[in-house]
């Protein structure tokens, strides 16, 4: 995720902190400060919510190392001010096995939150609830109290939040995939407006939060369709075929020429026949600005590219397009390139198959 920095990894996952959680705070400095509380008044109250996102990473761990133990990667967890994000590589098609990594992130609060209250009992360290508040009471009360109110938050039907996802996973359990996801999401996104009616009236970070889960749910819902519209199909069913290419010794002046004459915006590199690399049109721009149309394409085409065959299925050459984050894979058959498979072309592929699915209505 762009305009994030790393902070460590654990288990081979990254863990992220995006630019913007520096706004919560800056939120809170500002705030004890407003109060009239000195420097170690306003160090108390960010330590606080340092402690709460480090309680948020443990909780996406719990989601991460669930989904490993049923062969799924995480890319990488980040932190925003909403929460954390852990960018699983795919949900699990078995619904039970999405079941146990949905409930794995609140279980890990349940576990902080008992152990914090076991602790708290046998030291005599215990308040009355009423006696607490946002910035008032025991640094490990409040801190527990927080991480009861993560469980209950979290496991509310707001796909796709963890419980929209449990939601998910049980109705998968009765009906298919995609209707089960459509169900969750319309669900999410009545909880979406819920939010935002509150939020409205008493916290406008709700509405903020409300904005998120609705996005979510729609996006969710319709990679969920597109998947399944892919499932099935080879790629040489979808792939452009009417393509351009480049040597490792042209210049970027040819490609430009490209450029112009079509709409192709990624080319792959043959070199005898083997794709060698792909100038994108990203890096074309970026060098085209620093150097000028003299520069060689080996010099700038990516050498660290993925492919994929003519025969894989489109549901999984689709994942791939997603997870390598490029909008250009080309297709190989026996080692030759044969096309090039792209976001828009799938996308045009999905409208295509749809239309004449509806006209056979």
């Amino acid at each position: 995720m762009r305009w994030s920095w790393k902070l460590g990894s654990f288990s081979g996952i990254g863990v992220y902190v995006h630019a913007t959680f520096s706004i919560i705070i800056l939120w809170v400095a500002m705030t004890h400060w407003a109060q009239g509380e000195g420097f170690e008044g306003i160090f108390a109250g960010v330590l606080f919510v340092l402690a709460i996102f480090a309680c948020v990473i443990l909780h996406e761990f719990g989601h991460a190392l669930m989904a490993k133990r049923f062969g799924i990667g995480t890319r990488d967890i980040t932190l925003l001010p909403i929460g954390g994000v852990a960018r699983l590589e795919r949900m699990p098609e078995d619904p039970r096995q999405e079941l146990a990594v949905s409930l794995a992130g609140p279980a890990v609060n349940v576990v902080i939150a008992a152990v914090l209250f076991v602790w708290l009992w046998l030291t005599a360290g215990l308040l009355p609830v009423e006696r607490l508040g946002v910035v008032a009471g025991p640094f490990w009360e409040r801190l527990m109290v927080i991480n009861v109110f993560l469980v209950v938050f979290n496991m509310l039907p707001a796909f796709p939040m963890d419980g929209g996802r449990v939601v998910r996973a049980l109705l998968a359990q009765r009906m298919s995939y995609v209707r089960a996801t459509q169900l969750a999401a319309t669900l999410g996104q009545g909880m979406a407006l819920l939010f935002g009616l509150i939020g409205f009236f008493t916290n406008p970070f709700l509405i903020f939060i409300a904005f998120f889960v609705w996005i979510g749910a729609t996006q969710e819902a319709s990679m969920v369709q597109i998947r399944s519209a892919l499932g099935g199909i080879p790629v040489n069913h979808a792939m452009v075929t009417d393509y351009h290419t480049l040597a490792p010794e042209d210049k970027l002046e040819r490609a430009v020429e490209m450029v112009l004459a079509g709409s192709q915006q990624d080319f792959p590199v043959v070199e005898d026949g083997v794709v060698v690399g792909v100038l994108t049109r990203q890096d074309l721009l970026r060098v085209l600005a620093e150097r000028g149309k003299s520069a060689l394409v080996s010099e700038v085409m990516q050498r660290d590219i993925q492919v994929v065959d003519s025969s894989e299925m489109l549901e999984a050459a689709f994942e791939r397009l997603q997870a390598c984050q490029c909008h250009t894979l080309p297709v190989q058959r026996s080692g030759r390139l044969v096309g090039l498979l792209t976001m828009d072309n799938v996308g045009e592929f999905i409208s295509i198959r749809s239309a004449l699915e509806t006209s056979r209505a």
